[in-house]
């Protein structure tokens, strides 16, 4: 059966580098993926995010991402409840059954911002369609965050994804010099490390890990 699936990310890359073989893998599986990217106004740097992440999404199956356009990198200068409200119209409109979020222990503001708006705007209402909210990991900011930051990330969710991981790669590749030369933690290198690493705890050829944040079974 066809579930829609929303990601929510930060900034445009961090949805590939944090769950695109799960992207991939819904997609694979029938499910409507949609993004939606919370931070950048869509000039500069970020115009060439957004046609990257345009091309990722062509990649990797899902649909065209939508953009909030909130400040990058001073997301804590906006009311919390902006950000809320937008990811609330995203969930009114495509009702996803599944979300996936940025961890909330990371090293970056605007992945933190995320994640709290995310849990926020996604409370387990009556009549909420959102089932599954999943946390994912970002390299360069999961992994660099210290003990005062926040929670860390602690996976119990893992998604076999040997069968969409050349797809993950092709879609970072999009991205352009937002990805780094190794031993850089976001070089191409070191998603296909972790993916090994993590696919290695759970006894699979690669995998992306997710810290389950809430299930619903009913």
């Amino acid at each position: 059966m066809s579930r829609s699936v929303l990601v929510i990310s930060p900034h445009g890359l961090d949805e590939a580098l944090g769950c695109g073989g799960a992207m991939a893998r819904h997609a694979d599986e029938g499910d409507a993926v949609h993004v939606l990217i919370v931070c950048g106004d869509g000039t500069g740097r970020d115009a060439a995010r957004r046609a990257a992440a345009q091309k990722a999404a062509q990649v990797l199956g899902a649909k065209p991402p939508r953009f909030a356009g909130f400040p990058e990198n001073r997301s804590d200068t906006v009311p919390l409840g902006e950000i809320i409200g937008a990811i609330e119209r995203c969930v009114v409109e495509i009702k996803p059954a599944a979300v996936y979020v940025s961890h909330g222990g990371n090293l970056n503001i605007d992945h933190q911002t995320c994640y709290r708006a995310a849990v926020t705007a996604l409370r387990p209402v009556p009549g909420s369609p959102v089932r599954a909210i999943y946390a994912y990991e970002i390299l360069s900011s999961t992994d660099w965050a210290t003990p005062g930051i926040g929670a860390p990330f602690l996976p119990n969710r893992f998604v076999d994804i040997g069968a969409q991981l050349e797809r993950k790669m092709a879609a970072l590749a999009a991205y352009g010099d937002e990805m780094r030369p190794a031993p850089h933690a976001r070089s191409l290198g070191a998603v296909r490390a972790l993916a090994a690493l993590r696919g290695g705890t759970a006894g699979l050829d690669c995998a992306e890990a997710f810290e389950v944040v809430r299930e619903l079974v009913y």
